[in-house]
C-alpha cells in the first residue's frame, strides 16, 4: 500500500523543473540546426550578457553534478586519469574532459561550444580546465579575472573588473558578429535580479519549523537559477515554487517527519549519496534546512543594482561566497546558524573543491567558539565515489546526532 504521507511530502514543482531542464538541454543540443550559438561558462561566471545576446549558456559543472547523481563519476574520472590527468584534479574537470572525448554521461556529452567563458571567482582550476577544452574544441576562450576580496572590495579591484566587463562585451560582439543590445541587457538584468530574489525567498521558507523542504531539495531546484538566470522562465518557476512552499507551511507539510533537529550543510553536495544522506539524517528526525552552496547564487545580490545591472555586476560577481576571506565566510555561516535556528553544522571536506574546503577548519573553530553547536566533518568528493566510506560516515553521523540529542534533551 503506498505511503500517502510520503506522496504528500513530494514537491509538485519537481516535475515542472525536469520538463524545463529537458527543454533547455534539447535547445542546446539542437542549437546549430536553429542557427544559435552555445557558450560553455563556469557556474560563477556572468551569464546575463550571453542571455542578452541570445547565446545558449551551458554549464560543465551542472553536467558534472548530473554525472555524479547518475553514479557515472567513477568511470569518467578513471578515463580522465587514463588520459594523464591527476586523480587530485577536480572531479567536475575530470568528468568534463573525459566526457568530451568519449561522449559519455547521462545525456551523451554536452553540445559542442562555439566559445568558452571562464571566471575564476570560484577557483583557479577552471582556468586550466577551460584552456584544455578550448584547445580540444578549437574555439575562443574569454577569461574574466576577479581578484580575491580577502577583506574588502577596493576601488582598484572595481576599476579592474569593470573594464573586463567591457572587454567581455567586445568579445561577444566579435564572435556573434552582432552589436550588443544594451536595452535587452537591462531587461535581462532585471529578470536575473528578480529570479535571485525569488530564489532567496524560497530558501528562506526553511526558516519555518518544521521546514517545508530540505537542502537536498534545494540542491535539485538550484539548477534553474544557474542555467536560466536572466529569463522569464526562471522568474515564473521560482514564483510557483515559492507559492508551493508557502502553501506547504500553511498546510503543515514538513519534508522530514517529526522534525526535531535542524542542520546546516557546508560545501558542495555529495551527488552520488544524496538519497542515502537524506534518509540517514531523517532517521534521526533531523532536517538539513539550509546550506552555504545553494545560497551562494544570492550571496552577492546586495551589491547588485537592478536599474544599473551592467555596471554593478563587476562587484556582485567579485564578492561571491568563494571569493571572499575566511572571516567573511564564517560571518555568513554564523548569520545562517542564527536565521535558520541551527542545532548542528555538517561540513563536507570536499577533496575536489580546494577553495571551499581549505578554510573549513578555521570556520569550524569560529563556529564552535561563537555558537557552541556541534560540528561534523565528512571527508568525501562531490562526484568521485572512491573517496567516500559509507560505514565511516554513518558512524560519524550517528555519533554527531547523539551529541545533538543529548544537548537538546
Amino acid at each position: 500500500m503506498p505511503d500517502k504521507l510520503s506522496d504528500k511530502r513530494k514537491i509538485k514543482c519537481a516535475k515542472k523543473m525536469r520538463d524545463i531542464m529537458t527543454t533547455y538541454y534539447l535547445d542546446a543540443m539542437t542549437a546549430e540546426q536553429n542557427n544559435k550559438q552555445v557558450a560553455w561558462i563556469t557556474s560563477g561566471g556572468p551569464v546575463e550578457p550571453l542571455v542578452a545576446m541570445d547565446i545558449i549558456p551551458v554549464y560543465p559543472e551542472n553536467h558534472g553534478a548530473m554525472i555524479g547523481a547518475s553514479k557515472m563519476g567513477e568511470d569518467l574520472c578513471t578515463k580522465a586519469e587514463d588520459m594523464g590527468y591527476s586523480s587530485d584534479l577536480c572531479s567536475y574537470a575530470r568528468t568534463d574532459i573525459s566526457c568530451s572525448v568519449v561522449k559519455g554521461g547521462p545525456i551523451g556529452g554536452l553540445p559542442k561550444p562555439d566559445m568558452l567563458i571562464c571566471c575564476n571567482n570560484i577557483c583557479g582550476t577552471v582556468l586550466k580546465w577551460y584552456e584544455v577544452q578550448a584547445r580540444f574544441y578549437k574555439v575562443p576562450l574569454f577569461i574574466l579575472d576577479t581578484p580575491i576580496c580577502h577583506t574588502r572590495y577596493s576601488p582598484e579591484i572595481a576599476k579592474y573588473v569593470r573594464a573586463q566587463i567591457d572587454e567581455y562585451i567586445v568579445f561577444l560582439e566579435k564572435i556573434t558578429k552582432r552589436n550588443f543590445d544594451y536595452e535587452k541587457m537591462a531587461q535581462v538584468g532585471k529578470l536575473a535580479y528578480k529570479s535571485q530574489m525569488l530564489w532567496q525567498k524560497v530558501l528562506n521558507t526553511t526558516a519555518r519549523n518544521p521546514s517545508p523542504m530540505s537542502a537536498f531539495d534545494a540542491f535539485f531546484f538550484l539548477a534553474l537559477i544557474v542555467t536560466l538566470r536572466g529569463t522569464q522562465i526562471a522568474v515564473d518557476f521560482y514564483k510557483d515554487l515559492l507559492e508551493e512552499m508557502e502553501q506547504r507551511i500553511k498546510d503543515g507539510i514538513s519534508m522530514v517527519p517529526n522534525e526535531k533537529y535542524r542542520l546546516l550543510w557546508d560545501n558542495l553536495p555529495i551527488w552520488y549519496r544524496l538519497k542515502w544522506l537524506s534518509n540517514k539524517f531523517s532517521d534521526h528526525n533531523a532536517c538539513l534546512v539550509a546550506d552555504t552552496y545553494t545560497s551562494a547564487w544570492c550571496s552577492a545580490i546586495k551589491y547588485t543594482d537592478e536599474n544599473n545591472f551592467l555596471d554593478s555586476i563587476a562587484e556582485a560577481y567579485t564578492r561571491i561566497y568563494l571569493n571572499i576571506g575566511v572571516d567573511q565566510m564564517a560571518d555568513q555561516v554564523l548569520e545562517m546558524i542564527k536565521f535558520y535556528d541551527i542545532n548542528g553544522l555538517v561540513m563536507h571536506s570536499n577533496r575536489s573543491c580546494k577553495p571551499y574546503s581549505f578554510g573549513q577548519m578555521d570556520i569550524m573553530k569560529i563556529v564552535r567558539e561563537k555558537t557552541n553547536i556541534p560540528v561534523l566533518m565528512i571527508e568525501a568528493d562531490m562526484v568521485d565515489p572512491r573517496n567516500f566510506s559509507q560505514s565511516q560516515v554513518e558512524t560519524r553521523i550517528d555519533a554527531f546526532m547523539e551529541i545533538i540529542k543529548q544537548r537538546n534533551s
